[in-house]
């Protein structure tokens, strides 16, 4: 599975507690929000790519839907 932006902090951390430590780098509020809306726009794509590296997932090792 990839983390993507449709996704709250707070859900991410429940399945990878090892996030944990890049929300706090980026300064992200744990809360029950997406991502897309507590994240601004320009640092979304640069906090999904550390997010998916710490939990070694990648659009390379997931298929749509599953």
């Amino acid at each position: 599975m990839v983390i993507k932006s449709n996704m709250s902090p707070e859900a991410i951390i429940e399945v990878w507690g090892e996030t944990a430590d890049v929300f706090k780098k980026y300064n992200v509020p744990l809360t029950k929000e997406t991502l897309e809306t507590v994240v601004e726009i320009d640092l979304l794509p640069s906090l999904l790519q550390e997010l998916n590296l710490v939990v070694g997932s990648s659009s390379a090792t997931c298929i749509e839907g599953g």
